[in-house]
């Protein structure tokens, strides 16, 4: 199998003003992407508010991308749930409907207890679909699954045939480098903290997944080109761009400020569902200033 290399956007949910989902957005959302010139897209997951949506929902945006891509970008489908039944039921179905790729956090209420535990419910989830590569989405600040990833693959590699990898969405850059090196880069780890993709460069990361890359794609591919050619003082100048902004992302919430940052770039998603809510209309008017302020966007299309 080859590795995945590249920046991997993490989509948004689209929904309507009833509050249903937007299938219609995600044509016109797609061709937005393919000029950003990202490899791929990873859909349902936590950008895209998939634990929000229902398994009928999560399986009509995963038909609807499919069909939009149409073999032009790599399609990952989050396939988790806290019932692992409804996990292989969207498993199937993303393989049935030609996926690329399935990805799933760990079950989030009933959690696994042991490093073990958690590869038997992965296993089971993958095993719904034994065709496609399998990534397991490591995101502890949400899941609150703290559990070495060098064990994981230890085990996971025993029991999941179509193990492809880890979806890396933590912090520890040391694990991450250990995971990169585990059997000598036997499998793909693909970076999922933005913020820290310059840190991850430098660890050996070749690809990434990440809810910025949406709308900042062309600047992170530049800073990747500068690390390549050995350029690190500019790498490192252009990543702090990305890493101010990121900052506002903080300062006014992830999902709608990025959700906010998508209608400024031409792509009104609706709003969330609670328990997330938008920015209200202050807000918003205050963090398109401060995204001037930064010139983010302008770096961006400069890129």
């Amino acid at each position: 199998m080859n590795k995945v290399k590249g920046l991997i956007a993490a989509t948004f949910a689209a929904y309507k003003k009833d509050g249903s989902i937007d299938l219609d957005a995600i044509p016109s959302y797609v061709e937005y992407l393919i000029e950003q010139n990202v490899s791929g897209v990873f859909v349902c997951g936590t950008n895209g508010e998939g634990p929000n949506l229902t398994v009928e929902e999560r399986m009509a945006i995963t038909e609807k991308y499919i069909a939009s891509v149409a073999g032009r970008l790599l399609v990952f489908v989050h396939v988790g749930h806290s019932s692992i039944i409804e996990a292989q039921r969207l498993a199937a179905h993303a393989q049935e409907q030609g996926a690329d790729y399935i990805s799933s956090v760990s079950a989030f209420y009933f959690k696994p207890t042991s490093v073990n535990n958690l590869v038997d419910c992965m296993a089971q989830i993958a095993a719904a679909a034994p065709k496609l590569p399998f990534f397991y989405y490591h995101i502890p600040a949400l899941t609150g699954i703290q559990i070495d990833m060098i064990q994981f693959l230890q085990l996971a590699e025993q029991k999941i045939p179509n193990l492809a990898g880890i979806k890396y969405t933590a912090a520890t850059i040391h694990e991450y480098q250990a995971c990169l090196h585990y059997k000598g880069g036997k499998f793909d780890i693909l970076f999922g903290y933005d913020e820290l993709l310059l840190p991850a460069l430098a660890v050996g990361a070749k690809g990434a997944i990440g809810s910025t890359y949406n709308y900042g794609a062309k600047l992170y591919a530049k800073v990747m080109d500068y690390f390549s050619e050995g350029k690190l003082e500019e790498a490192e100048k252009l990543h702090f761009q990305a890493v101010k902004m990121i900052q506002l992302l903080v300062k006014y919430g992830p999902i709608p400020t990025q959700r906010a940052i998508m209608k400024k770039v031409g792509l009104n998603l609706g709003i969330s569902r609670l328990p997330l809510v938008a920015l209200n209309g202050e807000q918003e008017q205050n963090l398109y200033l401060d995204l001037s302020d930064s010139d983010f966007l302008s770096l961006v299309a400069s890129c």
